[in-house]
């Protein structure tokens, strides 16, 4: 394996010589200080790709039979060096698939199918393969880029280069742009109210619902300078920039990881269920910390998409090895706290990464449970289908080790709109009132990205 040095230290600024290039993406641990935040990756110049759209699974842009699971799995097998797994490498990942699993792509899994259409023909699915790696190890401040098999190692030195002479300054600031909420709060409400009357009926336990917000994309408008106003405005863990070629950019700033696999089969996820605002004045904020630790309501909401994701788990792991660490821990970010539960399990012999996200796709934590039930209700009350929103950005190594977002606080960016969207879990005791209020203060910072003055 070829390592080089890298001099630039901060992965927002060297990504800058990349954005505007298809298949391009930054996984950027954005929220310093945070034990999940170690490690930014940047890749560029994929040796394949692997993408679905609207049921129609493509491999370099071809379309090819089978589902794109498959396709993914057979690609990363193709991209592994002779000799097997890698190992020795600067970081956990150097080597592998990096993209996004859309919401819909659930379909292509025995899943129920969207009633909505897909007018902009957006990938439900879309990973590029990479034998050329920049990781940048916030602990240490160090960075490389690593080339994962002998053939890389012209496309890694190529790719330090481009990053060296990254624009020392980001581009400048968004134009302004008005945003188009699809529901009003009386719609909102209205939306809350029929989901607790399927949970009255006995169809549900929980259902997440939200809602989009559109603006028309200003002229001169730059993604990625979008983006890094958003990550200032919300840093987070699992923030990504994902360039999926002409018809979508995905803007993250997710605090949720989905789940984590490593290399010896150790599998984590991270479920998110209540949330409070926080505030400037410390005695307020810790006040909201700790109504929301106390919170019936938020914890009944938090339980049940545990419960949910130890049987999504249980269906791949090891009889007997699925634990629950952590139940209702606090954790806060920079506009919001959480709940926030620790699932852990380990992965049965002879299955893989691709194998997990079968088992756990889309997650728990934004459907509801039971989960075909809540995804039916969800694609009946919503006014549109999702998207990237509610999938997941994940990045696959060849050694078989996987990190994963839920992509929540979110932006994708197609040619026609740009789209925000939140929401939240409904349980019985829930308040339409406060719902919807919960929802606009998750779906603040993305309004203000694109605001004259945030």
């Amino acid at each position: 394996m070829a390592v080089l040095p890298l001099s630039c230290g901060e992965p927002a600024a060297a990504f800058r010589a990349l954005a505007g290039e298809p298949w391009s993406m930054l996984l950027d641990s954005a929220a310093r200080g945070d034990a999940r935040g170690r490690w930014s990756y940047i890749v560029a110049d994929p040796v394949g790709t692997v993408e679905a759209v609207d049921g129609t699974t493509l491999v370099d842009g071809v379309p090819v039979p089978g589902d794109p699971f498959t396709a993914l799995e057979r690609a990363l097998a193709a991209l592994a060096p002779a000799g097997g797994a890698i190992g020795g490498g600067p970081a956990p990942f150097v080597g592998g698939a990096v993209g996004f699993i859309g919401y819909e792509a659930g379909r292509r899994l025995d899943l129920p199918v969207s009633r909505h259409a897909n007018p902009g023909g957006e990938p439900e699915l879309a990973f590029g393969l990479y034998d050329a790696v920049a990781a940048f190890d916030h602990a240490s401040g160090r960075a490389w880029v690593a080339a994962a098999r002998p053939e890389a190692a012209a496309r890694a030195r190529r790719l330090a280069a481009r990053l060296e002479a990254a624009p020392p300054s980001p581009g400048p600031l968004p134009p302004a742009a008005a945003w188009r909420s699809e529901l009003t709060r009386a719609a909102y409400r209205e939306g809350v109210e029929r989901v607790l009357a399927y949970i009255r009926a006995g169809d549900i336990y929980q259902a997440n619902f939200t809602q989009r917000f559109l603006a028309q994309p200003p002229a001169g408008l730059d993604p990625y300078a979008l983006y890094e106003r958003l990550r200032v405005l919300n840093p987070a863990p699992f923030a990504a920039y994902l360039h999926c070629g002409p018809r979508l950019r995905i803007a993250s700033a997710s605090p949720e990881r989905f789940v984590r696999l490593d290399a010896d089969g150790r599998i984590e996820t991270r479920p998110i269920k209540g949330t409070r605002r926080r505030h400037a004045d410390p005695v307020a904020d810790a006040a909201a910390a700790a109504e929301l630790v106390a919170s019936v309501k938020d914890r009944a909401e938090n339980l049940m998409i545990t419960d949910l994701l130890r049987n999504d788990l249980g269906r791949v792991a090891r009889i007997g090895s699925v634990r629950v660490p952590v139940l209702y821990g606090l954790e806060s970010f920079a506009t919001v706290h959480h709940l926030v539960s620790v699932v852990t399990a380990t992965l049965r012999p002879g299955l893989g990464p691709v194998d997990l996200l079968r088992a756990a796709c889309p997650g728990g934590s934004i459907t509801g449970a039971p989960k075909i039930r809540a995804m039916e209700i969800i694609d009946e009350l919503e006014a549109a289908r999702r998207g990237a929103y509610c999938g997941s950005v994940a990045w696959i190594g060849v050694d078989g080790a996987m990190d994963s977002s839920i992509v929540i606080r979110t932006l994708s960016l197609t040619p026609d709109a740009v789209v925000a969207r939140a929401g939240g879990g409904i349980v019985a005791d829930s308040d339409p009132d406060a719902e919807h209020d919960e929802m606009m203060v998750k779906v603040r910072p993305l309004l203000r990205s694109l605001e004259d003055d945030p």
